[in-house]
């Protein structure tokens, strides 16, 4: 049998930094924990990543290509059925990396590749939920006011963004754990949804109640 070949380490350095730093957060998280993770000397460590920022900038790439993949798949949104896929895949994303949300303000004031690189996101994520509305508007699924689409696209940004916030502040000891994943992921994307709710046609408005309504939390 022909075995297979190791892992290269810069390789897994990143999945084992990804791991400790949404276990613990960011700032608890030091180089010499990752290298003693890893079973490796701090210097095999530094050869391959010589500061803690270059590891978080290269998670960070690893998000922002995952999104922007998904964030293409906006212009072929046209119903609630369709963006509920849609943002509940957003999640999955902000999910794996949820180190960045969590830690989202002090790695910003910290890192200034982040700080820029994180606007760009922000503004990707505008548009591509603004696509979302054209869509559902010209499938009949939405009736919206012009006016109202920038407002609304903003909420719907904002939630998408700080809504691992939200649920870390309601219950801090276990909202992060993985047990939880799903039914973070489900409320995040139904919180956005019903963000539409006002503009939704009838139909479409019962249907978001059925597919949300396992989902409610006191």
């Amino acid at each position: 049998m022909t075995r297979k070949a190791p892992r290269r380490t810069a390789e897994r350095i990143l999945e084992v930094t990804l791991e400790l730093f949404n276990r613990f957060g960011e700032p608890n998280v030091s180089t010499t924990l990752i290298s003693a993770e890893l079973g490796i000397s701090p210097g095999n460590l530094y050869y391959h990543y010589p500061a803690k920022d270059e590891l978080i900038n290269s998670l960070f790439e690893r998000y922002e290509r995952a999104l922007n993949e998904l964030l293409q798949a906006a212009d072929g949104v046209r119903n609630v059925e369709d963006a509920w896929f849609f943002l509940h895949s957003q999640f999955e994303i902000v999910w794996q990396y949820r180190f960045l949300y969590r830690d989202l303000n002090d790695l910003l004031s910290k890192n200034r590749l982040l700080e820029t690189r994180f606007q760009t996101v922000l503004k990707n994520k505008t548009r591509a939920v603004r696509a979302v509305l054209a869509g559902m508007s010209r499938a009949g699924t939405v009736d919206i006011d012009a006016r109202e689409v920038e407002p609304t696209a903003n909420c719907m940004v904002v939630v998408l963004t700080y809504w691992l916030s939200f649920e870390y502040v309601r219950d801090p000891r276990h909202a992060l754990e993985p047990e939880n994943a799903e039914m973070a992921l489900m409320r995040g994307a139904q919180h956005v949804l019903n963000l539409l709710a006002p503009y939704l046609e009838a139909g479409q408005r019962q249907h978001l109640l059925q597919i949300t309504g396992a989902y409610q939390r006191d």
